[in-house]
C-alpha cells in the first residue's frame, strides 16, 4: 500500500465522491431506452437521442479536459457538473417530449465529460504522481462499486415502484457527490501537480495543450488503439441485450440493471488487481490484458445468443474496462508528466474512446440489420483483433514511455 498517499487528507471524501458519482456520470443512461420505449418512443428516436449525447460528450472531454488543467476551482466543477445532472435528471421526468429529452440528454453528457478529468485532476493533485496509480486504482473500485449499487437499487425499486425511482436515485446520488468533494480540503489540492507540474522552476507556458498531445507518439498510439477497442465493444451489450430480450422475455428494468452488476461486480476487482499488476508489469501489460478480453467476449457472444450468456459476456466486458478504467489514466499521466497538460490529455484519449463508442452502434446495427446478430459480433472481434495487433506492434515503444516521450 503507498504510505503517502494514505496518509492525504481527504481522501477518504475523494473515495466516497468516486462512489457516488458512479451514478452522476451515467445519470439514467442505461435505463434510457426502456423509459422512452415505456413512453412510446420508437426505437430509431431513442438511437438518435444516445447518439446525439455521445456526440456532444466526445466533442466536450477534450475541452473539459483543457479547463481542468486550467482551473483552480476544481472541486466546485464536480459541484456544477452534479447540480447539471440533478437538473437534467429532474428535466426528463417531468417532461419526456423530444425538446426535454434532448436537452436533458446533453446536460448529462456535458456533465459527465468534465467529471471524468476534475476526478483524475483532483486525484493528482491530491497524491501527486507517486501515489496516483494506487489511489485512482482505489478510487476506481469505488466508481465500480458505486455502479452496482447504483444499478441494483434502479433495477429493484423500478421493478417495485417505477422508474419515478431511479430518477429519485439519481438526484440522491448528485447530492452525496457534492457533499463529498465538500468534504474534501481545498488546501490539499496542489494544483500545479494536478496538471503535471511537479517542480515549481517547470516552464509554464512552454507549450499548448493540444500541440503536446500532438508530439507524444505514445499517446497517440494509446488513442488509436482504444478508438479501435470502443467501436468493437460500445456496441456489444446493446446488440446483445436486444438478441436474448427478443427471445426471452423479462422485465426490462431486471434485466438491464442485470447486466450492469455482472460487469461492475468484475470490474471492482479488476480495478483492485490493476494496481499490483502495474508496479510489477507496467501499464502496457495491463492493457493488453483487456485487448486480448474483448476479441474473446465477441466470440463468446457470438456463440452464446442465450439468456444465461449474459454472464461470460458481461465478466468479459468488466475484465476490459475495469483494467482500462484504471491503467488509461494512469498511462496518461505517466506520459505527459512534466507537461502541465496532463488532464488535457485525458479529455484527449477520452475523446478517442468516444469517436469508437459513438460509431460503434452505427456500425454494429447496420451489419446486425443485414447478417444478423452473430455476423454482428464477429465483426466487431475483427476490429477488437486489429487493436490487439496495434498494441503489440508498437510494444518497444509504449512498454518504455517515459524514454518515449519526447517534444520537439
Amino acid at each position: 500500500m503507498n504510505t503517502a498517499a494514505s496518509t492525504v487528507p481527504g481522501r477518504r471524501a475523494l473515495e466516497a465522491l468516486n462512489f457516488f458519482a458512479a451514478d452522476v456520470q451515467a445519470g439514467i443512461g442505461p435505463f434510457l431506452g426502456v423509459f422512452l420505449q415505456a413512453r412510446g418512443w420508437h426505437t430509431g428516436d431513442i438511437g438518435a437521442v444516445m447518439t446525439l449525447a455521445g456526440v456532444i460528450g466526445m466533442l466536450a472531454t477534450a475541452p473539459a479536459g483543457v479547463l481542468v488543467d486550467d482551473t483552480r476551482r476544481k472541486r466546485g466543477l464536480v459541484v456544477a457538473s452534479c447540480l447539471l445532472t440533478t437538473v437534467a435528471s429532474a428535466l426528463l421526468w417531468i417532461s419526456p417530449s423530444m425538446l426535454a429529452v434532448v436537452a436533458s440528454q446533453i446536460a448529462t453528457a456535458l456533465s459527465g465529460a468534465a467529471l471524468g478529468p476534475a476526478l483524475a485532476g483532483i486525484t493528482l493533485g491530491m497524491v501527486r504522481k507517486a501515489g496516483f496509480d494506487h489511489q485512482f486504482g482505489r478510487n476506481q473500485a469505488f466508481n465500480h462499486a458505486g455502479n452496482v449499487i447504483g444499478a441494483g437499487l434502479s433495477g429493484i425499486f423500478a421493478w417495485r415502484f417505477g422508474f419515478v425511482a431511479v430518477f429519485v436515485l439519481a438526484v440522491l446520488f448528485a447530492g452525496l457527490a457534492i457533499v463529498s468533494v465538500l468534504l474534501i480540503p481545498s488546501r490539499v489540492i496542489d494544483h500545479r501537480a494536478a496538471r503535471g507540474w511537479e517542480q515549481p522552476s517547470a516552464n509554464d507556458d512552454r507549450m499548448s495543450g493540444f500541440r503536446v498531445l500532438l508530439i507524444c507518439k505514445p499517446l497517440l498510439i494509446l488513442s488509436c488503439a482504444l478508438l479501435l477497442f470502443h467501436l468493437a465493444n460500445a456496441a456489444m451489450l446493446p446488440l446483445y441485450g436486444m438478441a436474448v430480450v427478443a427471445a426471452h422475455q423479462g422485465n426490462p428494468a431486471l434485466f438491464t440493471a442485470a447486466t450492469i452488476v455482472v460487469a461492475q461486480v468484475v470490474m471492482v476487482a479488476m480495478s483492485m488487481l490493476a494496481i499490483g499488476w502495474m508496479r510489477k508489469h507496467g501499464h502496457w501489460f495491463v492493457l493488453l490484458l483487456t485487448f486480448i478480453a474483448l476479441p474473446v467476449r465477441c466470440v463468446v457472444a457470438a456463440h452464446l445468443i442465450k439468456s444465461w450468456g449474459v454472464w461470460p459476456v458481461q465478466a468479459l466486458d468488466g475484465i476490459g474496462a475495469g483494467l482500462q478504467s484504471v491503467a488509461v489514466p494512469a498511462m496518461v499521466a505517466s506520459l505527459l508528466q512534466g507537461t502541465g497538460r496532463v488532464n488535457a490529455g485525458q479529455g484527449a484519449v477520452m475523446t478517442m474512446q468516444g469517436i469508437g463508442a459513438a460509431l460503434s452502434p452505427l456500425l454494429g446495427g447496420a451489419i446486425a440489420d443485414v447478417f444478423g446478430f452473430r455476423a454482428a459480433f464477429l465483426l466487431l472481434g475483427a476490429i477488437a483483433v486489429a487493436a490487439l495487433v496495434l498494441w503489440c506492434g508498437c510494444a518497444r515503444m509504449l512498454r518504455h514511455e517515459r524514454d518515449a516521450y519526447s517534444m520537439s
